[in-house]
């Protein structure tokens, strides 16, 4: 059914959610695995008040380790996934790279917003919904070490 799932993640208790119902969803469909961290760039310097510079710090080792870590995650598994780390805006970056790899599923977790904020800042989730051309998975349910090891080995 699904030949390529792309597994969004961030490293949050949503994000880990959505990767084990992805990663459950790809082992019964015997699916590719694209894992993406996807890291929002960053001005490279911002003046504050009376002219001090604040340079924020690089946030690449910070991504690559939440990566890293997904990574390992679905090696236990017995998933043999492929890992992108990509800079730039999350709904751009998932629905670009879930072209480039022809996936038929994207796995994202939901971050829950008040109206304010989703007002401000907008929903990846909702802006993946216009943009794929495949389907969207906003995963959300537990799904147990027994039903993705088979025993009762702890994540």
């Amino acid at each position: 059914m699904y030949r390529t799932v792309l597994l969004a993640y961030d490293g949050s208790l949503e994000g880990r959610l959505a990767l084990r119902e992805g990663a459950r969803l790809a082992q019964v469909c015997g699916s590719r695995v694209v894992l993406v961290a996807v890291m929002e760039p960053t001005p490279e310097f911002v003046v504050g008040d009376g002219g001090s510079v604040y340079i924020p710090p690089d946030r690449t080792t910070e991504v690559q380790a939440i990566l890293d870590e997904g990574l390992a995650r679905l090696v236990r598994m017995g998933l043999v996934p492929e890992a992108r780390l990509e800079t730039g805006h999350p709904a751009d970056r998932i629905s670009h790279l879930a072209k480039e790899v022809g996936a038929d599923l994207v796995v994202v977790g939901h971050h829950k917003q008040g109206p304010m904020a989703r007002w401000l800042l907008g929903s990846v989730t909702a802006t993946l919904s216009d943009k794929l051309t495949c389907s969207l998975l906003v995963g959300r349910l537990e799904i147990s070490d027994e039903e993705l090891f088979g025993s009762s080995t702890k994540d």
